[in-house]
């Protein structure tokens, strides 16, 4: 459970979270047509060296004998990688990724000239990434500057003080963020990124509920499939599921021209058929929402 002022690391609590995308963008990164292609997951997942997740990666989940592998996180990655790809095309050279975990878009994504990609997240996180990145030799194709703050503190004054222009057009994203999250912290998040962001400003958005339905889903894993992807920890208990306001109606109604669209919306439009899921466990797996939205007014 969460309390106010927690901590963590790569491999405790939320980071832990972090360390499981990692390790399903590895294993969408090795099909042999992938949606994503992530060659920096797997080293994250093999340097952080947690057991479970390392089994993971020689193992993954099935379901019913079929590996739950194609496309989950293959869709969501790829959401975002195609948002950031648009903002560039549109000429935006500033980009901020919130809770940037490990995310190495600044590496993998081919920028314009003048980009610059600030990742925004807790020292811990932040410092293991870089050493990974490091030790492997890997060169951003952007400028990166790193923003070590936690989401629930200053941000604004932390990216401010990293060289950000709050008058600059702008590319965010908030990509598996909010439910980590108090309400008042999500809805102070929106606020300041609204302020930061003169029209022609772009965001993405993951959208998905807090409430109690979410409580279902590690007996849903565990009913369903060989093996739980997060092993012990069960991602919904570092969720907040307080009071807050709904992003796509918060968006519309800041002078965001927003287009949302579920799980099986991109599904459609990226041309992957999924797997059939029981109907239960279909239903929680469509509920998130994914939201771009461009600013059209001040």
């Amino acid at each position: 459970m969460r309390t106010e002022g927690d901590a963590w690391d790569i491999v405790t609590g939320v980071g832990l979270t972090a360390l499981g995308v990692a390790t399903f963008r590895a294993l969408e990164s090795a099909l042999p047509d992938p949606l994503i292609r992530d060659e920096y997951a797997e080293l994250f997942v093999r340097a952080a060296g947690e057991p479970h997740f390392l089994d993971i990666l020689a193992d993954p989940p099935t379901l019913s004998g079929t590996p739950l592998v194609p496309g989950f996180m293959g869709l969501r990655t790829k959401f975002f990688d195609d948002f950031f790809r648009s903002a560039a095309a549109a000429g935006t050279t500033q980009v901020v990724i919130l809770a940037a975990g490990l995310d190495a878009r600044a590496y993998r994504l081919d920028w314009p000239p003048g980009t610059v990609v600030y990742e925004i997240d807790r020292p811990e996180v932040l410092e293991f990434k870089d050493r990974v990145l490091a030790d492997h030799g890997a060169t951003p194709r952007a400028e990166r500057r790193t923003v070590a703050v936690d989401l629930r503190a200053d941000w604004p004054a932390a990216l401010a003080a990293a060289g950000a222009d709050a008058g600059a057009a702008t590319a965010w994203s908030a990509e598996g963020l909010l439910p980590y999250l108090p309400g008042a912290a999500q809805d102070a998040l929106f606020a300041h990124l609204d302020g930061l962001s003169p029209p022609g400003s772009r965001v993405a958005v993951e959208s998905t509920p807090t409430d109690a339905a979410n409580s279902n889903f590690a007996r849903l894993e565990t009913k369903y499939l060989d093996k739980n992807p997060f092993g012990d920890i069960d991602p919904a208990e570092l969720f907040y599921s307080d009071d807050r306001a709904d992003p796509q109606q918060w968006l519309s109604g800041h002078g965001w021209s927003v287009h949302a669209a579920a799980p099986a919306d991109l599904a459609a439009t990226y041309g992957l058929v999924l797997p059939e899921l029981p109907e239960e466990l279909e239903q929680h797996w469509q509920r998130p929402r994914y939201l771009s939205a461009v600013r059209s007014s001040g």
